[in-house]
């Protein structure tokens, strides 16, 4: 069954804002309550929108489930990635060796009640928007996978 243009205007409409919610949630999850897993999440429900207001042949042509594997590998790699840099460095597994050295994501927190920086929490930022692609990947690769088992309904 084809949703009605109105509903497929809608999702069109609100799927960039859901994006950007949902990036603004990963990369904000070292300053405010979310992360990575929580952004991954809200984006994951954007592609859940398209896959619900197009038909199953249109909305797999949006959506591939061979891109979104894809995606889901690409976040745990960046993960395993991450976590290992540090052994590189002679640190232990997952050390947070970008906290304090100035580096991308590597300010000092400022003591007190202070406007939040982005440029703190040394691989957190890193972690956690790999732990948001590596969600958004394996959510959508479970949303077409259920439905695919309803595709000769609809």
């Amino acid at each position: 069954m084809q949703m009605s243009s109105i509903v497929r205007t809608t999702a069109d409409i609100l799927f960039p804002f859901i994006l950007i919610y949902g990036f603004y949630i990963v990369i904000h999850g070292h300053l405010t309550p979310g992360g990575g897993f929580q952004g991954g999440a809200v984006l994951a429900s954007g592609v859940l929108l398209l896959l619900f207001a197009y038909r199953y042949n249109e909305s797999t042509r949006i959506v591939k489930k061979t891109v979104m594997k894809t995606i889901e590998s690409g976040g745990l790699l960046l993960f395993i990635i991450t976590a290992l840099s540090a052994m590189l460095l002679g640190a232990g597994f997952f050390f947070n060796w970008a906290a304090s050295g100035g580096m991308i994501f590597g300010d000092l927190v400022a003591f007190g009640s202070t406007a939040a920086n982005l440029n703190t929490g040394g691989l957190i930022p890193i972690m956690n928007l790999a732990v948001g692609i590596e969600v958004v990947g394996a959510i959508s690769v479970i949303l077409l996978a259920l439905l695919s088992g309803i595709k000769e309904k609809i």
